[in-house]
């Protein structure tokens, strides 16, 4: 009995094989050199009757935009027309249509040229603007107008992404391989879904004050120089990429109004103009004793004015004072510092007397010879 019971415990436990029906065939896409990733190109013979429906969509531009659009137009015209879309510009409205026709073979390329007139409302480049067209080209328009409340920090953050000189941008724009343009409340960002996703997490980082975009850009060289290494393809970079802490700036602490307290009357009515008229009896002063009070009181108030502004000028001409020293500061001289004067000055005349000396010493008197004849002996012999 045991071991019937573990025959049927085995056989419970045995996956069962799987029956293939008519969907479980094998498929030709299902092949691991086929590179699903890649785009090919649109062939017009895939879809030779056309398009069953129109399509069109159409926007709005602003104003300033309008001479620039109607220069660069035919350029834009020239470039659907090639796939079949037609395209019509309204400067009454302000607004671009694009729309399918009859010669229309790639059912997405409608999308790609809502897209166009999208980039032009933006004030993207019409010659920039058109490679939107291609197939591997892809745009984002990333709105950062309502990520930051107060307008001072989103200018300055939008700066942040700009750069001196654009550099920061022009770094981002090598980096990410996209095309961007920074531009009033939002940022268009042109290039491959790899870069569009690159570019869009730099530039909400940057608004959103998480990551200054100097320090993505490190990151991102960093990124591309271990992307070399077949090596690494299969490791974690993490260890190699650079931590970033935000530094928290000490803020100052707002100011807490002491609360009063509460008291269920409510506090005594100021007095209006009319009750202090009353009070200092100007209310029953006629029309022209008012004015001329007022007139008094203007050219007192004048007065003041005037001296003190005298004042203030005659203070550039008064001359400092000179310091007095009195007779008890001399007498309070400390008698050490003058008796070493004394000795000093003593000392130095001591020494310049011995050179004196020393200086008028002959030495023809210590040397021994004939000793010269004196005049009185000189006289006598005559």
């Amino acid at each position: 009995m045991a071991d019937e019971e573990n025959l049927t415990v085995n056989e419970e436990l045995i996956p069962k094989p799987r029956h293939k029906g008519k969907h479980d065939k094998p498929k030709p896409w299902d092949d691991e050199s086929i590179d699903h990733w890649k785009i090919e190109k649109f062939d017009p013979s895939w879809n030779q009757s056309g398009l069953l429906e129109v399509s069109s969509f159409s926007t709005l531009f602003p104003q300033y935009r309008e001479k620039y659009l109607q220069e660069c137009w035919p350029i834009v015209k020239g470039a659907l027309k090639e796939h079949g879309i037609a395209c019509e510009l309204n400067l009454v409205e302000g607004s671009m249509t694009v729309s399918t026709t009859m010669k229309t073979r790639d059912p997405y390329i409608i999308v790609k040229a809502r897209d166009l007139i999208k980039l032009l409302s933006r004030s993207v480049p019409a010659p920039q603007a058109v490679k939107i067209l291609n197939d591997e080209m892809q745009c984002d328009i990333i709105k950062i107008g309502n990520m930051v409340r107060n307008k001072e920090r989103f200018v300055k953050r939008r700066q942040y992404l700009v750069g001196p000189n654009s550099s920061t941008l022009k770094a981002l724009e090598i980096l990410t391989g996209c095309y961007i343009l920074v531009q009033g409340n939002t940022v268009a960002a042109m290039g491959s879904f790899k870069g569009l996703k690159q570019a869009r997490r730099v530039i909400e980082d940057c608004i959103l004050n998480k990551m200054h975009p100097l320090h993505h850009i490190k990151i991102l060289m960093l990124k591309r120089e271990l992307a070399k290494n077949p090596a690494l393809a299969s490791e974690n970079w993490d260890r190699f990429l650079p931590q970033f802490k935000k530094k928290n700036v000490k803020q100052k602490k707002v100011q807490s109004k002491e609360k009063k307290p509460y008291t269920p009357f409510p506090p005594p009515q100021p007095p209006s103009k009319i009750d202090q008229q009353l009070e200092s009896g100007e209310y029953f002063l006629s029309d022209k004793k008012k004015m001329a009070k007022q007139w008094e009181e203007k050219q007192v108030k004048q007065a003041e004015k005037v001296a003190e502004n005298k004042k203030k000028r005659e203070e550039a001409f008064v001359p400092p004072e000179e310091p007095k020293i009195h007779n008890q500061d001399v007498s309070n001289v400390d008698k050490a510092d003058v008796t070493a004067m004394a000795s000093s000055l003593k000392r130095k005349a001591k020494e310049f007397r011995k050179q004196k000396s020393i200086d008028k010493i002959d030495a023809e008197e210590f040397i021994a010879g004939p000793s010269k004849p004196s005049k009185k002996k000189s006289k006598n012999s005559r």
